[in-house]
């Protein structure tokens, strides 16, 4: 018999346990030195730094403002050298890659096709790069003994006025590599209410979307996602909190929109480090993933932006493992909720829970036997 201190994952485990990630920005992820090498490619000369340690580091601190319009700002960099079809692919490719070498399995990565039309392509022409990257990447990945299955979220900018024409973009590639939509960009004056065309557009063809709400703005943007455009998910929700009361004695009172969320299993995107940086939380301890946790609303865990946070989903679960004293039956938790949210079809996503993650954290709780009876083993060597 097991004690659940047993379970308790090391580093090593976190990075060989199967992972599943639903938000992450392509544009957030680049390794540093394909920037520069872009950047030169390109003739593109305004990068803070030239060297990929010291660039690593200037985006880390940039991001690193407490500022949500602060840190959107490191994005003009990415984006700037993003603006060919071979830069697409390559850094779709390499996201793939980076991804599956840290054990996730599934991912769905999202960015916004009009960011990427500077150098003359069109919409279609960024998607389909963008598309023929993520494959490569999974070609890569499993030639390296890897397996990753990468979807696409087609993201419309929140404070521009293409909405409508980047859902329909995204219905017409739903079929080739894009899972849903997505909208994203500063909360504060752009109510997602701005996009209700799209929505509703989206909703008739039954197809997905996530919706960025309750990251820098509160409750309103939460329930505006919901209610009036009928949001699959929330990017981010972190601040469902503030609809969440804990009196004195530890008896916890779910607001009505709170009571909703989790009584609908509406999944949220959370990104604890990206929450930091912008003031969306205070520490990894008193992050709201902790409460949240501890009363079943459908929680997961993401990484926003790893060129910006410096982080992995590795990294994620191994902070929160040090802030909550999580185990791997947290750990899958977390990776079974992502992965029921996916907007993938059911029967593909319950074959990826029990035929991949479930069968992947057995194995890493299993590990202590082996070793128990690999030291039992050596100390009656020593004895004999």
């Amino acid at each position: 018999m097991t004690s659940q201190t047993s379970h308790v994952p090391t580093a090593d485990q976190v990075r060989r346990a199967p992972k599943v990630l639903l938000h992450d920005h392509l544009d957030g992820g680049l390794r540093p030195g394909t920037i520069i090498e872009l950047a030169r490619e390109q003739g593109y000369s305004r990068l803070p730094e030239t060297e990929p340690d010291k660039l690593g580091v200037w985006f880390r601190e940039a991001a690193d403002s407490g500022s949500l319009e602060r840190y959107l700002e490191t994005f003009a960099h990415t984006c700037a050298v993003m603006q060919t079809r071979e830069a697409l692919f390559r850094v779709a490719a390499e996201c793939a890659v980076d991804l599956a070498e840290d054990g996730v399995v599934y991912a769905e990565v999202r960015y916004a096709p009009e960011q990427h039309l500077e150098a003359g392509l069109t919409l279609e022409e960024v998607v389909e790069a963008v598309n023929e990257g993520f494959r490569e990447g999974e070609r890569r990945a499993r030639a390296n003994g890897h397996r990753i299955r990468v979807g696409a979220l087609l993201t419309a900018m929140r404070h521009a006025a293409r909405a409508l024409e980047i859902a329909e973009l995204a219905n017409r590639y739903r079929d080739d590599g894009v899972v849903g939509f997505d909208i994203a960009g500063a909360e504060a004056g752009y109510p997602p209410t701005r996009h209700l065309d799209a929505f509703e557009y989206l909703k008739r063809e039954n197809n997905h979307f996530t919706i960025h709400a309750g990251e820098a703005f509160g409750l309103p943007s939460i329930w505006q996602a919901l209610q009036w455009c009928g949001a699959d998910r929330l990017g981010h929700g972190v601040r469902i909190i503030d609809d969440i009361e804990v009196a004195e004695d530890g008896s916890v009172r779910l607001g009505r929109l709170a009571a909703y969320v989790r009584d609908k299993r509406i999944p949220l995107e959370m990104c604890p480090t990206s929450n930091l940086q912008t003031g969306a939380a205070a520490s990894y301890a008193e992050h709201p993933i902790g409460l949240l946790r501890k009363l079943h609303f459908r929680a997961t865990v993401n990484t926003d932006n790893r060129l910006m946070s410096g982080t992995s989903m590795s990294r994620e679960f191994e902070l929160l493992v040090d802030a909550f004293d999580y185990t791997l039956e947290d750990l899958q938790w977390f990776t079974v909720n992502a992965m029921k949210s996916a907007f993938i079809p059911f029967d593909e996503r319950l074959a990826m829970i029990n035929d991949v993650i479930k069968p992947g954290y057995a194995e890493l709780k299993s590990e202590w036997l082996f070793r128990q009876t690999a030291t039992t083993s050596a100390s009656s060597d020593q004895e004999g």
